[in-house]
């Protein structure tokens, strides 16, 4: 019983994915955006949001390859002002023992819901955030981490990899699409606000929106089942 109580005492419980990139730097951000991205599997809670997108946006040139990433909850052809938004981030371990966390976000069209979902693992082997984009996880994506002047965090997306089967490759940069989102806190309104435009070196933007929401913490000792993707994908 002294062994395993040594074990369970030199084991740190997990930390927030995002602090643990971030490091010191995690401190200068926002308290209410701190608390967002600051809890971990061990937490047990999440945090869900509701608000209303401005405007969302997509360039008509890259139709087709939206509706393909719509099939997968990545993206989409659809664009609209003030429409109604919700955003689903729980914290929980992967099939392979990686911290996760989930975003799933929902965009409410008169006609249609959307989905646009993700998850995040922090990768030992790379020591970074990699996001794995849709439902399957077929799409994994390095992401780089800053925080704004205005105590915001800022993510930036780096190099893709595509993974299926036995397949997996690096996409040519010219070939993909750079993410930069951007989240902070208005004192002032008491809400979370997040502008997100993904551009491509070919057609400039592809998709873009911004909006904002409140979000709260929950109870979330239990995973639901919608949340997590229907693969999980061990390569990073």
């Amino acid at each position: 019983m002294a062994i395993l109580a040594k074990i369970f005492e030199a084991t740190p419980a997990p930390v927030s994915i995002y602090e643990k990139m971030l490091g010191e730097e995690f401190r200068r951000l926002h308290p209410r955006i701190q608390e967002r991205f600051g809890f971990s599997s061990s937490d047990g809670v999440a945090s869900i949001g509701s608000g209303e997108m401005d405007f969302i946006w997509y360039n008509k040139l890259a139709y087709f390859p939206l509706m393909l990433g719509a099939s997968r909850h990545i993206m989409f052809p659809q664009g609209g002002r003030r429409i109604p938004f919700s955003i689903e981030n729980f914290a929980y371990r992967d099939r392979y023992g990686r911290e996760t966390v989930t975003w799933i976000r929902k965009f409410k069209f008169n006609n249609k819901v959307r989905r646009f979902d993700a998850t995040m693992v922090y990768s030992e082997e790379r020591q970074q955030i990699v996001d794995y984009l849709g439902d399957k996880q077929h799409l994994a994506v390095d992401l780089t981490l800053s925080v704004t002047d205005k105590g915001g965090i800022r993510i930036r997306s780096g190099d893709q990899r595509f993974y299926e089967g036995m397949l997996g490759f690096t996409f040519p940069r010219i070939l993909t699409g750079i993410a930069d989102v951007e989240e902070w806190y208005e004192d002032a309104a008491e809400r979370y606000c997040i502008s997100v435009k993904v551009t491509s070196p070919l057609i400039g933007t592809i998709f873009c929106y911004q909006g904002h929401f409140t979000a709260e913490k929950r109870q979330a000792k239990l995973l639901p089942a919608d949340v997590r993707p229907l693969r999980e994908e061990r390569r990073e």
